[in-house]
């Protein structure tokens, strides 16, 4: 009995001293957060977190309007308002919160607005807007008028900001119905535009040509103490450039940018601009329905053709075919997952690989594991 007593004393004081550590860790760490509120859409949530969780100095979580109204921005650095439904975000925050927002941010605070968080800090007339960023969007009549993989250019400004894609001509990433911006006329806050967007999107919702193209892709402003960052479009959902967003919280924050691997940094992924047309609108529609009742053959063609296109609904659809009947499915979703830096599948795909029983197919389920996981340790 003698010997326990010191052997449990030093169990408690080693198990103490390693949680002391960890909290430790936890609050040096950059404090970011994202909104999760109504409004926001549940995939564009997942994936701004997985992409701030890419960058190992930021510790990140969610946040809901109760959150806000019990003070947790100030225990925050950052925060980021994900894609979605700017309105329903809006409505969601009301007037108290938006306040508290705004108060954060004029005090140094940091925060991003991606998509319809960046429609959310706009000064637009007849829609529901926090009117930070100094920006209108137009033609919100035509807002559903298409999405796929866009290309754009980046300013002298925004190659300060992103020097590891500063020599390409041109870029690519993918662009959901975000806003057609022009500056606020009589704003008294005045933006600096990063990138233009190159892409003429007008496929859907008899939109209009030629008016997404020559027109700001990302923008940024002071706003008080504070910094804010605005993109029209959605890195966190583009493979190899998600580390595009932990970078622009750092921007917000005046940090100094962090270097990352090839593995994370990865613009040759996408190439060419490759906008869902009408018809491949109904095609990808149409592989959902195999994706439930088809062969396994078809399954991997459906796959195959989805991923090509970068499918925007896909992704949704792809993570229960790691479980799949068929080993070839189960391979070629976890190759789609892997392929596409599905962060946030990570925990799934580990699932199928520990319970796979075919020796062959763990092995190759393991390879695509690998490939994740070494996206994820991309810093």
């Amino acid at each position: 009995m003698k010997l326990l007593l010191p052997i449990i004393f030093l169990l408690f004081f080693v198990q103490c001293t390693q949680k002391q550590t960890t909290d430790q860790e936890l609050n040096n760490k950059i404090q970011v957060a994202v909104f999760d509120g109504h409004g926001g859409a549940q995939t564009c949530i997942w994936e701004t977190v997985a992409a701030v969780k890419l960058d190992t100095d930021m510790s990140v979580r969610t946040i809901t309007t109760a959150d806000i109204a019990n003070n947790v921005l100030d225990s925050l650095d950052a925060i980021i308002i994900p894609g979605g439904g700017g309105s329903r975000q809006f409505l969601n925050l009301s007037a108290l919160n938006q306040q508290r927002i705004k108060d954060f941010v004029a005090s140094g605070g940091g925060i991003v607005g991606i998509c319809a968080g960046a429609y959310l800090l706009s000064n637009t007339p007849d829609y529901a807007c926090m009117q930070l960023n100094g920006a209108q969007a137009i033609d919100i009549e035509h807002d559903n008028r298409g999405h796929g993989i866009s290309k754009f250019t980046l300013t002298d400004e925004g190659k300060k900001i992103f020097p590891e894609i500063a020599k390409r001509d041109t870029l690519f990433v993918m662009y959901y119905e975000g806003p057609v911006f022009i500056k606020k006329e009589n704003d008294t806050i005045s933006y600096e535009t990063l990138a233009i967007m190159e892409s003429d999107v007008h496929e859907e919702g008899n939109a209009p040509k030629n008016m997404t193209n020559n027109k700001p892709f990302f923008i940024t402003n002071s706003y008080g103490k504070g910094r804010i960052f605005s993109s029209i479009a959605h890195p966190e959902a583009t493979p190899g450039m998600m580390w595009m967003i932990p970078r622009m919280v750092r921007w917000t924050l005046n940090l100094p940018i962090k270097e990352y691997k090839s593995e994370v940094v990865n613009p040759d992924i996408f190439n060419r601009e490759i906008l869902m047309s009408i018809s491949d609108l109904k095609q990808e529609s149409a592989y959902y329905q195999t994706f439930l009742y088809g062969s396994a053959e078809e399954k991997i063609v459906a796959m195959d053709w989805l991923q090509s296109k970068h499918s925007w609904a896909a992704k949704r659809w792809v993570q229960g075919l790691l479980f799949d009947a068929d080993a070839s499915v189960r391979v070629r979703a976890a190759k789609y997952i892997a392929d596409t830096h599905y962060i946030h599948y990570l925990p799934d795909l580990r699932a199928a690989y520990n319970s796979e029983k075919e020796t062959q197919t763990k092995q190759q389920l393991k390879e695509q594991l690998d490939k994740l996981e070494n996206i994820r340790d991309g810093f």
